[in-house]
């Protein structure tokens, strides 16, 4: 079985890593977690990713999206996966 194509970059208990999850779930996609350090000024990891170390932050390998800020991504995600996107791609075939 492959990886999924999205990770999330998350913290335990953080309300807006939770709306992503929300989102992710709604519209059945596969995901992985990756749980990051707590401390600021450790989350090296993000850092690198997304040039910030704040959470959410998600990498995409569908489409090559790396991105944070809870909004942005359930923006994005909308956009991607979501009825909107369905509904385009049905409309295109």
């Amino acid at each position: 079985m492959s990886e999924p194509a999205i990770t999330l970059y998350r913290l335990q208990a953080c309300p807006f890593c939770e709306r992503v999850v929300r989102v992710l779930q709604e519209h059945g996609l596969e995901y992985r977690s990756r749980f990051i350090e707590p401390m600021h000024s450790e989350r090296d990891v993000v850092k690198r990713l997304t040039g910030k170390r704040t959470v959410p932050a998600i990498v995409d390998e569908n489409t090559g999206i790396t991105m944070s800020e809870s909004a942005n991504i359930v923006e994005y995600l909308e956009r991607t996966y979501g009825d909107e996107a369905q509904t385009a791609n049905r409309g295109e075939a």
